[in-house]
């Protein structure tokens, strides 16, 4: 496949940063010559991520830095960027870690599906090379793979995979359609973004991308994400569905969850109740009192099935972007 011209296009790079000293200039220059823009946002980094951006953009004129006064989240720090890159009038706008993890030579991959309009939204899927897999530490790939999964459900795209993935890019016309006021803005920006996309029914595509695991020290917390992600996953999930089967849509998936929750939850209640009373009682319940739950149980899982059959083949597959 032959690779676009990506200095024809207006790309703008938002790089979050907090407490990246060491490495922000290194990502500085390494950043491709074809990126018109770059947009540092400093997100309250208490250390001299800030001086440093200020004098590498006395080298180089595409640096424009904006501080928060505090802290707000990686997600927070994206919100400004893109909305920055929209003003300047960017046509793709990619984000990159200021940590050095992300291979920029890779970027041109990231790019052609926006640039070809195959894609209105690319990230990174460091689980499609095996040889970058085991170099990840083993924390991080359990924790990927569950993520992976919960995501697929709660976001609608049962097609990606490694949804915390922050090497993304994404087309200006579809970042305008978001809601950014309503992205969340710590370190679950990344499915935030997923579930808000599918939404407006945007094309998803996963980019092989090996990360590059050096000395530097994350910031997400393995305690964050076993407490902060599973409520969050619950509610972008029960908000999809309401939204998609019920709000923006009514299909035969809408009534197979209208008639199979209830059923579940009737046969349930209705069969753990009797069981509770006749067992009490020491004697067996009746044929027909067991029918009932047992067969609505079955009937509601079929009906669910349905439903989760519907939903896998409801993917975005068709781009809203044109062609650059």
């Amino acid at each position: 496949m032959i690779e676009p011209d990506l200095h024809k296009y207006c790309i703008a790079a938002v790089i979050p940063c907090y407490r990246v000293e060491r490495e922000i200039q290194s990502v500085l220059r390494a950043v491709p010559a074809y990126i018109k823009h770059i947009i540092v946002v400093d997100d309250g980094s208490p250390d001299a991520t800030a001086d440093l951006v200020t004098a590498s953009a006395k080298q180089d004129e595409r640096l424009l830095l904006i501080r928060h006064p505090s802290n707000q989240g990686v997600g927070g720090a994206m919100v400004t960027g893109y909305r920055t890159a929209l003003g300047l009038g960017a046509q793709i706008v990619v984000k990159i870690d200021g940590d050095g993890q992300m291979d920029l030579e890779r970027l041109p991959d990231l790019l052609q599906p926006l640039v070809e309009a195959r894609a209105d939204y690319s990230k990174g899927n460091r689980f499609r090379d095996f040889k970058s897999l085991q170099k990840m530490p083993l924390i991080r790939r359990i924790g990927n793979m569950g993520l992976g999964f919960l995501s697929k459900a709660a976001t609608g795209y049962w097609n990606m995979f490694d949804p915390t993935n922050g090497f993304v890019a994404i087309r200006s016309e579809v970042l305008a359609q978001l809601p950014l006021e309503q992205v969340d803005r710590s370190y679950y920006f990344e499915t935030s973004m997923l579930a808000n996309l599918y939404l407006i029914g945007a094309v998803v595509r996963d980019v092989p991308m090996p990360a590059r695991y050096q000395n530097e020290v994350s910031n997400l917390l393995i305690s964050r994400i076993l407490f902060e992600f599973p409520p969050k996953l619950l509610v972008t999930f029960v908000r999809r569905l309401v939204l998609k089967n019920f709000i923006h849509d009514f299909s035969m998936g809408s009534i197979y969850l209208l008639t199979g929750l209830p059923l579940l939850i009737f046969g349930l209640i209705f069969g753990i109740s009797k069981w509770i009373y006749y067992a009490s009682l020491g004697i067996p319940a009746p044929t027909g009192t067991v029918m009932i739950p047992t067969l609505s149980v079955l009937l509601s899982i079929q009906l669910l099935l349905s439903a989760i059959e519907i939903d896998l083949r409801s993917v975005p597959r068709e781009p809203l972007s044109n062609p650059l």
